[in-house]
């Protein structure tokens, strides 16, 4: 397996530690329909936390697992100072999210 698979899957589980941490981890998944959306990020039915969590997070895992192409840009460390510009305290996630983004644009 090639470095990128291994140093992005550690992002990905610093990412799901830091959502619990801040208490936007969610025991129940949304509906099958919210996770259906079309739009990016699915904006219209999840908010970025449940996007994260239900469909960026377990499709990058599912991704590493099969050795498959990694997209070579994500953009969501934007969305997320978006997101939590008026909420605060979501530093750490953004860097976080800034890490994977450059490690996904360098290949």
């Amino acid at each position: 397996m090639q470095a990128i698979y291994f140093e992005v899957a550690d992002q990905l589980l610093q990412l799901e530690a830091e959502l619990r941490r801040m208490a936007l981890w969610q025991e129940e998944a949304p509906t099958a329909e919210a996770l259906a959306s079309t739009e990016p990020f699915c904006v219209d039915t999840l908010t970025l936390p449940q996007w994260l969590q239900f469909i960026f997070l377990p499709r990058m895992r599912q991704l590493i697992e099969g050795e498959m192409p990694l997209p070579q840009q994500c953009g969501i460390a934007p969305i997320a100072e978006e997101f939590f510009k008026d909420r605060g305290g979501a530093e750490t996630l953004v860097i976080i999210l800034k890490g994977i983004d450059e490690r996904l644009q360098r290949g």
